[in-house]
C-alpha cells in the first residue's frame, strides 16, 4: 500500500515536471517570437546607416531561414542563372511611381535560389544577352519579402515579391526575401538597363510585426493550455467518481 502511494506520488510529481517544462519552452518561445518583433521594430523606425559595403550573400543569410532583420537594405554580390521569369504588376517604387517590374530566380548553387528584382517589366527585352544558359553576376540591395498582394498569382505573374509564392513550384530551397538588382554582369559585359530604387517601409507596423504578435498569442495561449489540462483531467475523474 505505502509502495503503491509512493509510486502514485513519484507519478504525480513527473506529470508536474512535465507540465512546467512544456510551458516553459512554450513561454520562452513567445518571448523570442515578441523579441523578433521588437527587433523588427525597431530596425524599421531606425535612420538608416549607410554602409558601403558589398557583402556575398551567404555571409547574409541563407535559404534554411528567415532574412536577417540586419542584412535589411545591405548590398550583397551573388551569381548563378537564371531559372524563370515572372511579371510583379503594380509595383511602387521609392518615386512613388506604379509599374510593372521584372523578376526572375536566380539558381546561386545546385540546390538554392532568390528572386531577383531586374528592372521594369517594359524594358525586359532590351538586354538580350542575358538568357537563362548564362552565368551573371549580381550585385545589389536585399530587401525583405513583401506581405501586401498587389495582383493575381498565374504561372507568370507573382502577387508580391516573396519567395514563398513559388515553394510549391520549385525543387530549389528558397531565400527568404529578394535582391534588386544595381547590376548584371556577363562575359560580354554588364547588362544596361533602368534599375528600381526601393525604400524600406518607416514607421508604421509591417505585417511581419502583427505575424510575429501572433506567435506570441499562440505560443503562450499553449502554455496556459498544458498548465490547465492536469486540473480539468482532475474535475473529470472527480465527476466520475461522484
Amino acid at each position: 500500500m505505502h509502495s503503491a502511494r509512493k509510486i502514485q506520488k513519484i507519478k504525480k510529481f513527473a506529470t508536474a515536471l512535465a507540465v512546467l517544462a512544456l510551458a516553459a519552452i512554450f513561454i520562452s518561445l513567445g518571448l523570442w517570437q515578441l523579441d523578433r518583433a521588437r527587433e523588427l521594430s525597431a530596425s524599421l523606425k531606425a535612420e538608416p546607416i549607410q554602409d558601403q559595403r558589398i557583402y556575398n550573400l551567404a555571409d547574409l543569410t541563407s535559404p534554411q531561414g528567415s532574412l536577417p532583420v540586419g542584412a535589411f537594405g545591405k548590398t550583397v554580390a551573388t551569381s548563378g542563372h537564371y531559372i524563370a521569369n515572372y511579371k510583379a504588376p503594380n509595383q511602387i517604387g521609392a518615386d512613388g511611381k506604379v509599374a510593372d517590374w521584372e523578376v526572375a530566380l536566380l539558381q546561386v548553387d545546385t540546390e538554392s535560389a532568390i528572386l531577383v528584382l531586374r528592372g521594369l517589366w517594359s524594358e525586359r527585352f532590351t538586354e538580350p544577352a542575358i538568357v537563362m544558359a548564362n552565368q551573371v553576376e549580381i550585385t545589389g540591395v536585399i530587401y525583405p519579402s513583401q506581405f501586401e498582394d498587389r495582383a493575381a498569382n498565374t504561372p507568370s505573374q507573382i502577387s508580391r515579391l516573396d519567395s514563398s509564392l513559388l515553394t510549391s513550384t520549385s525543387e530549389f530551397q528558397l531565400y527568404d526575401g529578394f535582391i534588386s538588382a544595381t547590376s548584371e554582369n556577363t562575359r560580354v559585359g554588364e547588362a544596361s538597363r533602368t534599375r528600381i530604387a526601393i525604400a524600406l517601409p518607416k514607421g508604421g507596423t509591417p505585417g511581419y510585426y502583427w505575424q510575429h504578435i501572433s506567435y506570441v498569442v499562440i505560443w503562450w495561449f499553449m502554455a496556459i493550455l498544458v498548465l490547465w489540462a492536469p486540473f480539468y483531467k482532475r474535475r473529470d475523474e472527480q465527476a466520475e467518481a461522484s
